[in-house]
């Protein structure tokens, strides 16, 4: 009997050793000694790997490696487009982690999430700031997928698609985004990347519908935002800007 138990006890203990997943401390080390491009390589390894494709960490540093090389540059064609890729295999890692942990494994490295939204954000308020609609809509669809709310996003890519003359595709988007607009309760807790898309994707998009002669629609859109941002002194002077113009 106390064999038996002995053995229960030494398959239990390396059952439960291999199901829980690796920690990759040699990622947290390559990215602590700023060694990026080795980062990318070894972590890109681990995606390409049956056993450990569909692990999530792998995916951050993978990413975290590729944003920090696409700020440094390189001359290896490896990651000429490090920038592109960074956000595919963020968007590849936040899918497994919701399909398979709820998110939470992207909680623990939220300050790396919002960082990267915002850089993406910019992006997309240059190209709208130069009258780059069609550059700023491709890269807004790019930041639909690691964000978990995109209602913000959707009025920005409305109001691209308006300026680029695609009024149907326009009024589909901004359909999409008053649906999920009305469920929002509060955008306490959200990035600060989100908020700003949320509040100049809406902005945008008045304005779109003010240029097509839709001023009660533009008009209801900013009351239903009004909310959220009655304290923001540049929502407060742009709505002023398109109600009176």
């Amino acid at each position: 009997m106390k064999n038996l138990l002995a053995i229960f006890c030494i398959v239990f203990t390396a059952t439960l050793t291999y199901a829980q997943p690796p920690k990759y401390d040699d990622l947290k080390v390559l990215y602590a000694d700023a060694n990026y491009e080795k980062l990318a390589k070894v972590a890109s390894g681990y995606t390409e790997k049956d056993k450990t494709k569909k692990d999530i960490l792998p995916y951050i540093w993978l990413s975290k490696g590729l944003y920090k090389i696409s700020l440094s540059g390189t001359p290896d064609e490896k990651f000429k487009n490090a920038y592109k890729d960074a956000i595919k295999y963020l968007k590849k890692g936040l899918a497994y982690d919701i399909k398979y942990n709820d998110g939470a494994t992207f909680e623990e490295h939220r300050e790396f999430l919002d960082l990267f939204q915002m850089s993406l954000f910019e992006v997309i308020d240059n190209e709208i700031s130069a009258g780059g609609y069609k550059k700023a809509y491709g890269w807004a669809i790019k930041y639909k997928t690691i964000t978990f709310q995109t209602a913000g996003v959707k009025f920005m890519m409305g109001a691209c698609k308006f300026q680029d003359m695609d009024k149907p595709t326009a009024r589909t988007l901004w359909q999409e985004g008053n649906a999920e607009l009305e469920a929002i309760e509060s955008i306490d807790g959200w990035s600060e990347a989100d908020r700003k898309m949320l509040k100049l994707g809406i902005l945008h998009s008045a304005v779109a519908m003010r240029k097509g002669r839709q001023n009660d629609k533009a008009q209801a859109l900013l009351n239903k935002a009004g909310q959220w941002f009655e304290d923001d002194e540049d929502w407060k002077e742009r709505y002023d800007e398109i109600v009176n113009q």
